[in-house]
């Protein structure tokens, strides 16, 4: 429970010490930080449009920030989340577009394929790290580049539309995970049917890592390779698992994002949310609940910075930076314990001799 207070804290610093650092920015080039954060938060929740557009922001990051944190858990540095939503969002995208099932069937054909597309580029990392002990960040950057040139050509070769040379055909309404009923719920809002996908695979990950025998495992492994196959552990097995596993959420949020955030899929871009997954799981702590809590936070500063820039002259950079700021303090996150261990320490050093000498004081008088 003290771990977790601490943790609490210190991702609460991050957040603090971020949205400071923005005011000093705003302040720096003549806005006021008052109405600059006003219009920022207001512009992710002060409708239900913006809410809804907010949570299918944060739908896409939980689940990149679950695959980074749960690589993470087991002693791996998964930087390849791009790549792995990429892939995950060809396959979905290719079963979305040329299998001819009913609607129900295809929605779990294409999940499903998302995710095994994800697992599939998260296989040959995880293989050489735990086969050859290739650094799994060499790896899994080099993995990044392959899935963009592998969606640069296999797209316009077999899933462009008629007019269309750098994007593949639209996703059909019975492939898409955007339903009528969160259509008219949240007045229009990108909000689909992946928020219940990413918040069905933060339950499962948390229930893995803190209930199975398979989560003790793939922790036992990044606490102490040697120690975990000393004590009888499969540890090639579980590294490459645990890669597996990462990157299949990573091809969740590809399937997610491009067969429902997005109406197709186009050629020549990296999606940044792979990468801003590993600020979520890092401001999340890389456990779950806080990835997921990470990701709505990080949500709402991506859905309210257009509205921000809109309604001021305060350029949409500025919400980038507040998110590099947090990531920043974040990452050290080791200063921030110390400064609140000292001034834990300290408190309680004053507690005690403000009791010494009220006790003294109390000998006196009697």
């Amino acid at each position: 429970m003290r771990n977790n207070k601490n943790v609490f804290f210190m991702s609460l610093s991050a957040v603090f010490l971020g949205l400071v650092a923005g005011a000093l920015l705003m302040a720096a080039i003549g806005s006021d930080p008052l109405e600059g954060y006003t219009y920022l938060f207001k512009g992710g929740l002060m409708n239900i449009e913006r809410v809804g557009n907010t949570l299918a922001t944060a739908t896409t990051l939980t689940l990149t920030g679950l695959s980074v944190a749960f690589a993470f858990k087991t002693g791996l540095f998964n930087i390849g989340a791009a790549g792995q939503m990429l892939m995950g969002g060809l396959c979905a995208t290719a079963v979305a577009l040329l299998v001819p099932v009913p609607r129900l069937i295809l929605l779990l054909l294409t999940i499903g394929a998302g995710f095994l597309g994800g697992a599939l580029w998260g296989f040959l990392p995880g293989y050489l790290k735990a086969r050859f002990n290739v650094h799994e960040v060499v790896a899994t950057i080099m993995m990044n580049w392959i899935a963009y040139w592998v969606v640069y050509y296999t797209v316009p070769a077999w899933l462009k539309g008629a007019y269309l040379e750098t994007e593949s055909r639209l996703i059909p309404e019975v492939a898409s995970l955007r339903t009528p009923w969160l259509d008219s719920l949240f007045e229009g809002s990108y909000l689909n049917l992946g928020i219940f996908i990413a918040l069905g695979a933060v339950i499962v990950i948390s229930v893995i890592l803190r209930k199975s025998t398979l989560g003790y495992e793939l922790k036992a492994v990044g606490y102490n390779r040697s120690a975990a196959e000393y004590g009888g552990i499969r540890v090639e097995r579980n590294v490459i698992l645990s890669m597996m596993i990462a990157g299949g959420l990573a091809g969740l949020a590809g399937a997610t994002f491009y067969t429902g955030y997005a109406s197709n899929m186009q050629i020549g871009i990296l999606p940044n949310q792979g990468f801003d997954g590993i600020a979520v799981a890092l401001l999340g702590a890389t456990e779950p609940w806080g990835v997921f809590a990470s990701a709505l936070f990080f949500g709402l500063l991506h859905s309210g910075k257009g509205f921000m820039n809109a309604m001021t002259s305060i350029p949409p950079e500025i919400s980038d930076t507040i998110i590099a700021t947090i990531i920043y303090f974040t990452a050290t996150s080791v200063l921030l314990g110390r400064f609140w261990s000292r001034w834990k320490r300290r408190k309680k050093e004053a507690r005690d001799a403000a009791q010494q000498i009220k006790d003294m004081k109390d000998k006196e008088e009697a």
